[in-house]
């Protein structure tokens, strides 16, 4: 059975690929910030069993590992304009070359992850048996990023060790914002593992009529916006909405159907992540890397997208949800 494990090898591997290329170029801050990350992607199971057999020094050094990153970050040297301008002008004549047919790998991203997941969880059972249902998403996605990865090849020319090479310096122009979304969502468990669901269910009982379905609708679309513009992820936001809002009220109260709730729910939340410059890597890194004399230009061109959405998003909730 296909699990998440080798696509947890291969990001190790081009993370560790990255920091060997970034310690060729002599910016160790860096490659030592991408090495450490690879850590866990790599040996992060038997860290796990480590701890469970009674041997914790592993997940303690893990532990400080991660602390470092922060540290790392402040002092990361990160790749300047100018050690990409020999290539600018190769680039662009390729990419005039290519037109439109660059965007082919990508869209196949989402393509390939939507019929594999469906085949993964309706196909049939042979094929059902090849992948575990548990994590058939990211195996999808996995799946479809290699795939996609080896469509671009194709249809650039390029080599492989090319390819690896744009992706690590794509990776460095990041820098510490790619890891924005896995540990927002890690803050949104720990903030729902702490009580702070129960927090807001209190505060909310006490400004809202607990009895008005409508009104606990509103209060938790625009909770999720909020918590999302507050945290930079819909990720963080959504178990503690849930927790506060979702489960005790809408469900538990007022019948909501919950995989309806949790689906539109999360989509409305992604409407302040349209709005916060705290979602930097959505919203502030394109503006560094497109130089933009406005750093907030980004999140004034998704305003009336994200306004748009929500009403529509609000009143899918109370027409289907219920």
């Amino acid at each position: 059975m296909l699990t998440l494990e080798p696509v947890y090898m291969l990001l190790g591997a081009f993370l560790l690929f990255a920091a060997v290329a970034d310690l060729r170029e002599r910016r160790r801050a860096t490659a030592a910030f991408w090495a450490i990350l690879a850590l866990p992607l790599l040996a992060g199971d038997a860290i796990l069993a480590a701890a469970r057999n009674g041997t914790h020094w592993p997940a303690q050094a893990m532990g400080v590992g991660v602390i470092s990153l922060g540290v790392m970050a402040a002092l990361g040297d990160r790749r300047t304009p100018g050690d990409e301008a020999a290539l600018a002008e190769a680039r662009r004549a390729e990419a005039d070359r290519l037109g439109n047919r660059l965007f082919g790998p990508a869209l196949l991203i989402p393509l390939v992850t939507l019929v594999v997941a469906l085949a993964a969880q309706y196909g049939p059972a042979p094929l059902r048996a090849l992948v575990d249902a548990k994590q058939s998403t990211l195996i999808a996605l996995g799946i479809a990023s290699v795939v996609a990865f080896a469509v671009a090849l194709r249809v650039t020319g390029a080599r492989v060790v090319g390819g690896l090479h744009e992706g690590h310096a794509l990776l460095d122009a990041l820098g510490w914002a790619a890891l924005l979304p896995m540990l927002l969502a890690t803050l949104g468990s720990v903030f729902a593992a702490t009580g702070v669901g129960d927090a807001i269910a209190a505060l909310v009982a006490m400004v809202i009529p607990t009895d008005s379905r409508i009104a606990c609708l509103l209060a938790f679309a625009a909770g999720m916006v909020l918590f999302t513009a507050i945290m930079g992820n819909a990720f963080a936001a959504f178990p503690v909405l849930m927790a506060g809002i979702g489960l005790p009220l809408l469900v538990q109260r007022h019948g909501a159907h919950p995989a309806v709730l949790g689906s539109i729910g999360m989509l409305t939340g992604y409407c302040g992540t349209l709005l916060t410059p705290m979602a930097a890597n959505f919203n502030i890194v394109p503006v560094v890397l497109l130089e933009l004399p406005d750093q907030y230009a980004v999140i004034r061109a998704q305003l009336p997208t994200a306004i748009g959405l929500l009403l529509v998003n609000v009143g899918l909730l109370w027409g289907l949800a219920f």
